[in-house]
């Protein structure tokens, strides 16, 4: 036999006795070879967008390995991206480089049905009387050939055998195929076809859409869009370009908007693609007939997961029946003569009998193996020791379709709902230390969380659906202390109350811990009042139900919350009241905590001996139980006392032995508390960079996790820096965006309707001296400034937005993305201090005009000279200031001894208003007496300054 080497048009299979034909190599790959290089490859039809990477590594894998299989789901790309690598190899292979498309041979045929493609595609003849496939070898001999075969998966047998006899017989024979599983030939290198990255997905979208809409691009206006359209569509190839036929008639906005029903949207590809690539249901059809029923039943079954692990799997898609099965596989038990006799037992020897889509649990790893061969199942990364799986989210959609179709939607999505519960009680108890755990076990269950965050959504949602408010309350309440550690309190907040709005007639068992759970929620959302009025409500269920462990978590929340508002009495009390349960088994963190809680409250009231005891107990009961979440409460506390003690290397120690494990889990609110410390510490030392350094991160990590007035705080911290480094209108400015994002929190924060809280008018107090400590950053710049000047200022920040704040902070627009701040590993010089560096010129702020801009720079040079400037700019008619500028004489007058009847004589005012000033310094400067406010106003000049009338 003498083979042919005909040329074809593109896409189609050259008839025997066709003409050779050249084809140019890729114009990357260099000029054209100078000899004939045979060829049937179809010229691309448009532009080959991304995979620059998965091109160069192909082409490179076919120099060292003659036989690779590109597997990939449908519409991946597959046969382009073959197509392309092999446009690329045509000089390597003189010998030819043949295309043999199989999609349109029915499966089910003659043994030899493949190789006879083959065997039309090089213009090879059949001989009577041998095998096909060994004259094929013959033909084709120690020639340099490359085989693209195209679409094996209904042929995969086929195709394998094939190869099987050809690679031994053909030494520089090299065979690329494209399949949604492996072919399983001895020397096959499966490759994974990948969805597009994200920016791949834009570019793709965006070279499509001008096809038909040729003015068509990416804009600021549309790029949300475009990245959600290939978000939303998994970076699908084919989808993508569905997606931008649609811009003939819709604006991509209407597109990303409709993708909910992605298979009505993506339709009406070319008429000339085949079949199975004209809709996206189509392409999903063409691999969904191609498996076995039971196949088709667990993926419908995975449909309920956003992503998974084999265990999980066996848990929900299994089936009861086919667990029994299971266990009449077990061999048989020796003989147990105390046992009754077991036969008489009516249906023991009935080996029960699965339906036809019946799975049993030891079936479910062949079956899910079987789905990920053939590439609707991808395997997705190792977390806390286990294999995680995913469907890609089209073909979710399409596998929920036939869930419901089948009848079996109610009975899995109660079974996910279930698995998600037992595995949060599980964790939740873990978490706190009331199931033995080392540290490790507890990081991989925080990461286990991160991963299951997507089951957990749907199973709350399926169960507020379903009205299944005792289910969705105890995930809510197991999984509290994940949301906390993380930040994430707002949107648990809200499936909370979702649930306990529905909670009426509730066991008490699962009413008290959703309560105290919903407390402590409110608690880290720094919204006390609302704290402790669900903790108040949380006691009564908790003791009717016996509920030792959340009655004191409860009561601990409490003392915190009374604590906050300067209730120190109330808060000591509440603590005793825990103290005497948590000496049960199993209350260890509620006993540590309690010390923990202790120690804050003891520090608050000036009390500082005391509270480092306190803290020092939490830590250590903390360490007993490998939680070192709880421990790294305990330390911040201990640094704060020794930052407060002026003891900075006793402060830097142990905020800086904090880190690591909140850095483990992720815990943002810890961890911006944590370097926010470091950075007070290094700015009073001196070390501005590493302070910048610290506060930075400290800001970006509040920022993540919303609460305002952990923002609040970062912006005043970076305020004191800025000042230190000479910007006074940035200071200033910063400073008055804490306070209106304190003032917006307050609003917010208002007493519970359902139980006791702050009395109506009564602010939450802030920490000790914390008034103070920002009064006496302003002092100076008043001095230097001006008072008018300052409350304009302090009146532009007021007004700004959040992010404006922080960008003003940080030096970034506040549009820009922000870098990751909680997986990295801290930064080693935080631990460290460093030399003194001079202050760098303070950036242009962008929201000053000229004149303010120039008046900045010569108060910065007056601030740091020590001198006095008078500003030129018009007086500002915002508040002023944290303190009033009545506010301040009344504090020079109380500096002079005078009680609230002698300041209403001097000022001529009623002593009521007196006295109601006086309290609003002491609840501004975060203290407790007016001796300690004569201390402050004369440590701070004032009564050596005139007398405002």
């Amino acid at each position: 036999m003498t083979p042919n080497h005909p040329a074809a048009a593109p896409g189609k299979t050259p008839p025997p006795g066709a003409p050779e034909a050249t084809m140019p190599s890729d114009p990357s790959e260099g000029p054209p070879p100078t000899d004939v290089v045979r060829t049937n490859l179809p010229g691309e039809p448009n532009a080959f967008v991304g995979r620059e990477r998965d091109v160069a590594d192909l082409r490179g894998l076919l120099q060292t390995t003659r036989a690779v299989t590109l597997c990939g789901a449908g519409g991946i790309g597959k046969t382009r991206l073959a197509v392309h690598v092999a446009h690329g190899v045509l000089a390597a292979h003189p010998g030819g480089v043949w295309l043999v498309e199989l999609a349109d041979i029915a499966p089910g045929g003659p043994a030899d049905v493949v190789a006879r493609r083959v065997a039309a595609v090089l213009g090879a003849s059949e001989e009577d009387g041998r095998e096909l496939a060994v004259t094929l070898a013959d033909a084709i001999g120690d020639r340099a050939v490359l085989l693209v075969l195209d679409n094996c998966e209904h042929v995969v047998a086929e195709c394998a055998e094939l190869a099987g006899t050809l690679m031994p017989r053909c030494p520089r024979l090299r065979l690329v195929a494209t399949s949604r599983e492996p072919l399983r030939t001895a020397g096959e290198t499966v490759w994974r076809v990948p969805p597009l990255d994200p920016g791949e997905a834009v570019r793709l979208f965006a070279e499509r859409a001008r096809a038909v809409r040729p003015e068509f691009a990416v804009t600021a206006e549309n790029t949300a869009a475009v990245e959600e359209v290939g978000r939303a569509l998994d970076g699908v190839p084919l989808a993508l370009e569905l997606a931008a036929a649609r811009l003939r008639v819709l604006t991509v906005e209407q597109i990303a908007g409709r993708l909910a029903d992605r298979f009505r949207l993506l339709g009406g590809n070319a008429r000339t693609a085949p079949h199975r690539q004209r809709t996206l249901r189509a392409a999903i059809d063409w691999s969904h007939e191609l498996l076995d029923d039971r196949e088709r039943t667990l993926l419908r079954r995975l449909s309920v997961f956003t992503g998974w692990t084999l265990g999980q799997a066996e848990r929900v898609c299994a089936d009861p029946a086919g667990l029994g099965a299971d266990l009449m596989d077990l061999p048989d038990l020796p003989d147990l003569p105390e046992l009754p006799d077991l036969a008489d037992l009516p249906g023991l020897d009935e080996e029960p009998e699965p339906s036809a889509d019946g799975l049993p649990p030891r079936g479910v790893l062949d079956l899910l193996t079987a789905l990920v061969d053939k590439s609707l199942v991808v395997v997705g990364d190792e977390i806390a020791g286990e294999t995680r799986f995913r469907l890609l989210d089209s073909i979710r959609q399409y596998a929920a379709e036939r869930l419901a179709e089948a009848g079996e939607e109610d009975t899995i999505r109660d079974r996910h709902r279930d698995c998600v519960l037992e595995a949060a009680e599980r964790d939740g108890e873990l978490a706190l230390a009331e199931s033995e755990a080392d540290w490790a076990g507890r990081v991989a269950l925080f990461h286990r969380c991160d991963a299951e965050l997507g089951n957990i959504r749907a199973a709350l949602a399926w169960a507020l659906d379903r009205e299944d408010v005792e289910g969705g309350l105890r995930i809510c309440t197991a999984l509290r202390s994940y949301w906390i550690a993380r930040g994430r309190v707002a949107e648990w907040a809200q499936w909370t109350d979702r649930f306990l709005a529905r909670s009426r007639g509730l066991p008490a068992i699962v009413l008290g811990p959703a309560l105290a759970g919903r407390a402590q929620l409110a608690l880290s959302a720094r919204d006390f009042p609302r704290a402790a009025g669900f903790a108040e409500r949380a006691l009564d269920p908790c003791r009717r139900a016996g509920d030792g462990f959340m009655a004191a978590a409860s009561l601990i929340t409490l003392a915190e919350a009374h604590t906050r508002a300067g209730r120190y009495t109330e808060a000591a009390d509440r603590l005793d009241e825990a103290d005497a349960l948590t000496d049960a088994p199993g209350q260890e963190w509620n006993r540590g905590y309690a010390h923990i809680a202790r120690g804050y409250m003891l520090a608050r009231s000036g009390r500082m001996r005391e509270a480092s005891l306190a803290y020092e107990s939490g830590l250590d009961v903390m360490r007993d139980i490998g939680q070192l979440w709880g421990a790294a409460h305990a330390l911040i506390g201990l640094g704060r006392i020794a930052e407060l003690r002026g003891d900075a290397s006793g402060a830097r120690a142990r905020f800086t032995e904090a880190l690591p494990a909140l850095v483990e889990i992720e815990a943002r609110p810890e961890l911006a508390r944590a370097l926010a410390g470091l950075g007070r510490v290094a700015l009073a030392t001196g070390d501005a960079p590493l302070a910048r350094r610290s506060l930075a991160r400290a800001l970006r990590l509040s920022r993540a996790s919303g609460v305002r007035p952990e923002i609040a705080r970062g912006l005043e911290a970076f305020a004191e820096l800025l000042a230190c480094e000479g910007d006074s209108r940035g200071a200033v400015l910063l400073t008055g965006a804490a306070a209106g994002l304190r003032e917006a929190a307050a609003r917010r924060h208002t007493p519970h309707p359902d139980g006791p809280a702050h009395p109506s008018g009564t602010s939450v107090q802030r920490r000790p001296g914390h008034g103070a400590r920002v009064e006496g950053m302003l002092e100076p710049i008043r001095r230097a400034m001006g008072e008018p000047v300052v409350a304009q200022w302090f009146d532009e920040g007021r007004s700004l937005a959040p992010d404006e704040a922080i960008a003003l902070a940080l030096g970034t627009d506040e549009n820009d993305p922000e870098p990751a701040t909680t997986t990295e590993t801290p930064d080693p010089s935080l631990a460290a201090g460093g030399a003194f560096l001079p202050a760098e010129p303070a950036a242009k702020d962008p929201f000053a005009s000229d004149a303010s801009a120039s008046g900045a720079a010569s108060g910065k040079e007056v601030f740091a000279s020590g001198g006095t400037a008078k500003d030129e700019a018009a007086p500002g008619g915002g508040a002023p200031s944290t303190l009033t500028a009545r506010e301040r004489e009344i504090a020079r007058l109380v500096a002079r001894g005078l009680s609230n009847k002698g300041i209403a004589s001097e000022l001529v005012i009623s002593p009521a208003t007196a006295a109601r000033h006086v309290a609003n310094i002491l609840t501004k400067l975060g203290y407790n007496s007016r001796a300690q406010i004569a201390v402050w106003a004369v440590d701070h000049h004032l009564t050596d300054q005139p007398q405002l009338r």
